[in-house]
């Protein structure tokens, strides 16, 4: 994400889509009220037409759009924007749908921003320069390829080996296995991004100096981890285990993954922990937190700006943590505020 202009002024910033992610993070930003302008296509009205069969065809033109409705698809990573129109050349008062993907631009403004819209906008222009994590969680019957985007993890395929059953009159070689891995793997690498092979035992280990033979290049960045199961279950495992490297632990999820399972410790054994949106606002208040958890709906729906002023105010951080992840669920399980203390209050 890129930061084009900033008009404190007027209340407007206008925002550059560089990356997927990038549109998450105005999914969590943009409340129903706002005016939005962006490049958009829409059929050309003029009385003729109307007499017409045809229908006119659609011209690009700039419109500010007061949004009404705000549609996000995690499936093909699309923002749509509806409301009606308040500026432009045509159809002022109508309705009309705003759709931005990776690579589009919007002015957005509001009558407030809230300090948590601004902070997680620059939060998105500094995690956009980081990689995203390709996984391939695998045993010798079936491997499962996975993608750590900013706000969670996304199943992309599953590949089976056909080692095992009895309807295979010869076992297919080690090599194909590897090889159908390759191909669903390289369309979603980028230059310097990580690859993290895990498991139980050694297919990837075999797997990862395959893949160094194929394409050093692209698979120049491999780190390999043991875990007790393999599948979505071996990436979680792996995940909340402490990540294992650093580069897991750069990056949002893993930071995230690892302040809830720190919180859920702590909540377990009693220790300074405190949850629910009342206690947690009275333990900041206090000056007791060391590290706010926030739940991004819960930030998306409420001006939290007061509790996460005090916090920062007391020198304490603020992690605001994903729906999209089991982090997330857990944090939601209770209530979708929690907070570490720096000693036991009663609130």
């Amino acid at each position: 994400m890129r930061i084009l202009n900033e008009d404190a002024s007027a209340g407007s910033m206008r925002i550059q889509i560089e990356i997927d992610e990038d549109i998450w993070h105005l999914y969590n930003v943009i409340e129903v009220g706002d005016l939005v302008t962006a490049s958009t296509t829409r059929r050309e009205e003029k009385s003729a037409d109307k007499l017409r069969a045809e229908r006119a065809e659609k011209k690009r033109m700039t419109l500010g759009v007061r949004i009404e409705k705000i549609e996000f698809s995690e499936d093909d990573l699309r923002l749509k924007l509806l409301g009606t129109i308040e500026n432009g050349p045509q159809d002022i008062g109508q309705h009309h749908t705003l759709i931005f993907e990776n690579g589009d631009s919007m002015t957005i403004e509001k009558r407030h921003w809230r300090d948590t819209q601004i902070e997680r906008l620059r939060r998105a222009v500094s995690e956009s320069k980081k990689p995203r994590i390709v996984f391939v969680s695998l045993d010798q019957d079936e491997a499962t390829v996975a993608v750590l985007r900013q706000f969670g993890l996304k199943e992309v395929t599953t590949v089976r080996s056909g080692r095992s059953g009895k309807q295979y009159a010869e076992k297919p070689s080690v090599d194909n296995y590897h090889a159908e891995i390759a191909s669903k793997v390289v369309p979603l690498m980028e230059a310097n991004m990580p690859l993290v092979l895990l498991g139980p035992g050694f297919e990837k280990e075999t797997l990862a100096e395959d893949l160094k033979k194929m394409d050093p290049e692209t698979f120049k960045k491999i780190y390999v981890y043991h875990t007790g199961q393999s599948g979505m279950c071996g990436i979680n495992e792996l995940m909340k285990a402490g990540m294992g490297a650093d580069v897991l632990r750069e990056s949002s999820v893993g930071c995230e993954l690892e302040a809830v399972e720190q919180l859920m410790t702590e909540i377990a054994r009693n220790g300074n922990a405190t949850y629910g949106t009342q206690q947690v606002m009275d333990a900041a208040l206090a000056g007791a937190v060391e590290k706010l958890l926030v739940l991004d709906s819960k930030v998306r729906e409420q001006d939290l700006d007061d509790v996460v002023r005090a916090v920062e105010s007391q020198k304490g951080t603020v992690v605001v943590v994903s729906g999209q992840h089991d982090g997330g669920k857990q944090l939601a399980a209770i209530g979708g505020m929690g907070a570490i203390l720096r000693y036991r209050i009663d609130v």
